[in-house]
């Protein structure tokens, strides 16, 4: 670690002189010689970074979102060129290229980090070691060796040994129970922002390997962190436990207030959005409108999110416009009631096994009975044909009976054929 931090040692004074100043105006507060005033100095340089990284910020949501988009492209790029691998970058790069997307961009942020990540390790590792380094002369380097957060140095490690420890005016114990707090906390607090972004602000509707990766990495980060969170002096996990929470709160406001199409942070943005605007009946800002009239723009590639939200427009009698504006409409709402009176007119859809049940029950009903029939089938026959075949009182001479008695007789379920005539004395 402190072999990669020399490479960025170029820009150790200006990290240090950072901290001077910050510590000046806490020293002022808290005294020069607290941990607060040192601890609050390295809080203020990680936001100071990270509202200069802001712009970067915003460019990794877009290249996220572009490369969530363009996965089922580049999946189809892999299928049709998978034995050609010169010819399959070729098309991934012409894919980029046409999109304006670029698969660096969501790491920008990281790398933009790691000089100033290494550099404030570089600085805390010489104050450890009893030098100055870059605008820290003799009196600060003492002040800042005297400084404890909860007990524990700021330049003091999990796995340092007892007798350095002590040089620093503190107890291992101390150490190494703030460290393993702050370990915890900083790879529950990773863990918390890479779920965050899978679990709500990722389209359900597309499934591609890019979210396997994204899900995996949400489990491998925190392993990174706890391991190698031991060889962080307390200093750097204060500056990467405040990163991790600055990280967290960021996403948490992008995922609220412009979250991915199809995600079910769009679902609760665009529900939020329709109780406003139904109950002012108006839409107010101007990002607002915006939302409304891409949404209007979209028209049939709308995705389940967005037609609900129209939906609710029209159920509360009010129609979006192009520009962003909505207006009330009766027609809307008639419009979205008769929609939701056949839908709920609609039958039932029988599942596979009621359909195959009413079909057997239906050629039982139509299937003639045979003489292989159950004791009780004679009585049943003798009812039907009481019911449904007048009795015919004269007498018949013997002989072949008519064609009509016999058709009548086997639909009601006597033996087809000719049948022998009953003796005029069994009658």
């Amino acid at each position: 670690m402190d072999t990669i931090a020399s490479f960025f040692s170029f820009i150790t004074t200006p990290v240090s002189w950072v901290i001077v100043q910050f510590h000046s105006l806490y020293g002022m507060m808290f005294g020069p010689d607290t941990g607060w005033a040192w601890g609050l100095s390295i809080v203020s340089l990680v936001v100071l970074i990270r509202i200069c990284l802001i712009p970067l910020f915003v460019k990794q949501i877009k290249s996220t979102r572009n490369m969530q988009v363009l996965q089922p492209k580049m999946k189809a790029i892999q299928e049709r060129y998978k034995n050609d691998k010169q010819r399959q970058s070729e098309e991934m790069m012409k894919l980029y290229k046409e999109t304006g997307t670029n698969p660096l961009s969501s790491c920008l942020p990281i790398l933009a980090q790691s000089p100033f990540f290494f550099a404030l390790y570089h600085v805390l590792s010489s104050i450890a070691s009893g030098k100055t380094i870059g605008v820290i002369d003799q009196g600060l380097l003492d002040s800042a060796r005297q400084a404890h957060i909860f007990g524990a140095p700021l330049a003091a490690k999990f796995l340092d040994s007892s007798e350095k420890v002590a040089s620093l005016n503190a107890s291992l114990t101390d150490v190494r129970i703030v460290t393993a707090i702050m370990i915890i906390l900083m790879s529950a607090s990773q863990f918390y922002t890479q779920r965050q972004l899978m679990t709500k602000n990722v389209d359900l509707t597309v499934k591609t390997p890019y979210m396997q990766q994204q899900k995996m990495l949400m489990y491998i980060f925190p392993v990174i962190f706890a391991v190698t969170g031991v060889n962080f002096p307390v200093g750097v996990l204060v500056y990467w436990l405040t990163t991790n929470v600055w990280t967290m709160g960021q996403q948490m406001y992008v995922i609220n207030q412009n979250p991915t199409p199809g995600s079910k942070a769009q679902d609760q943005y665009l529900q939020r959005l329709l109780k406003a605007i139904t109950t002012r009946g108006e839409v107010r800002s101007r990002r607002k409108r915006s939302v409304v009239q891409a949404i209007v723009a979209k028209g049939p590639d709308r995705n389940d999110n967005e037609r609900k939200f129209v939906v609710g427009l029209a159920k509360s009698g009010l129609a979006a416009q192009p520009d962003g504006t909505v207006i009330k409409s009766d027609t809307a709402a008639a419009e979205a009631e008769a929609g939701a009176a056949a839908k709920r007119q609609q039958p039932k859809r029988q599942t596979k096994a009621q359909r195959q049940a009413g079909g057997s029950q239906a050629a039982g009903a139509e299937k003639p009975a045979s003489d292989d029939s159950e004791p009780d089938a004679p009585q049943a026959k003798t009812s039907l044909q009481k019911k449904d075949e007048p009795q015919d009182t004269t007498s018949k001479p013997s002989g072949k009976p008519a064609a009509g008695a016999t058709r009548q007789k086997a639909k009601s379920g006597q033996r087809k054929g000719q049948q022998r005539p009953k003796h005029p004395s069994k009658k």
